[in-house]
Formats: structure tokens, sequence, C-alpha cells
């Protein structure tokens, strides 16, 4: 593995921790800083919505607030990398909890992105996360 390989590789891991740290501090400037203007975003597996980088941005402000507590841990990163494009499918483990005296669930699954090289790092230009489980949602 040559030495450019090793940067993306780590590249791509801060690229994946930045977009954890985005989510579960509810900073949705950087989490818009990490998708291409252009970017498609697919979160529909998880109960979400599909749309543009600003659409699904408002829609995670809104409906994340009602969590008290979100923690992301991403790992098994399969980063296939070509040139200044790349496609990445990530596990996700994510404990939850409701706001107040709410119950606590987890969920889990694989974030797939397709990214690109830029200026400014890489950035996703597609997210489609795949939800696979979920354990003590209320209601379920």
């Amino acid at each position: 593995m040559d030495l450019q390989t090793l940067a993306d590789r780590l590249a791509i891991e801060d690229f994946l921790t930045t977009y954890a740290k985005a989510v579960d501090g509810k900073d949705w400037d950087l989490w818009r800083s990490l998708f291409t203007e252009d970017a498609k975003i697919d979160y529909i597996s998880a109960g979400g919505i599909a749309g543009g980088r600003d659409e699904v941005a408002t829609w995670l402000e809104e409906n994340l607030a009602m969590f008290s507590m979100t923690q992301h841990l991403i790992s098994n990163i399969d980063a296939q990398i070509d040139g200044d494009s790349a496609t990445v499918r990530a596990m996700f483990y994510n404990p939850m909890k409701f706001a107040g005296d709410g119950p606590q669930f987890f969920c889990g699954g694989f974030y797939n992105h397709d990214l690109i090289r830029t200026d400014d790092g890489w950035k996703s230009t597609n997210l489609l996360e795949e939800s696979q489980w979920t354990e003590g949602f209320p209601g379920a």
C-alpha cells in the first residue's frame, strides 16, 4: 500500500469521525460541510427522509432534537479508493436516549457513502443509510 492510499484511508476515517461528531453534537453546519451542495442523502431505512443536503439537515435538526443523547460508533470501514473518488461502506452502532425520562434504545447498520476528493478534503456526494436492526425502540 502506498503513502497516498494510507493518507486517503486516514482522511476517510477522519471524515466518518467528523460525521459522528456532527450528528451527536447536533452541529448541522459541520454536518453540511461534509457533503457537496448537490449531495443526495437517504435515511428512509431509519424512518427518515431522502433528499438534498439542506433539506435533510433541516429534517435532522428538527427530529434529533427529541433525543438528549446519541452516540454513533463507526467501524469496519471498507473504503474502495479510485483516484479522486471512493466508495465507503462502514458499520454503525448507535445508542440513543429520548429527552427527559424517555427510554434508551439501540440501532445499527451501515453507512454507504460515495466520496470525492475536494480542495477541502473528502466530501460525500451520496449517502445511503442501511438500518439493519433496532432494540428497545418504543412501540416496536
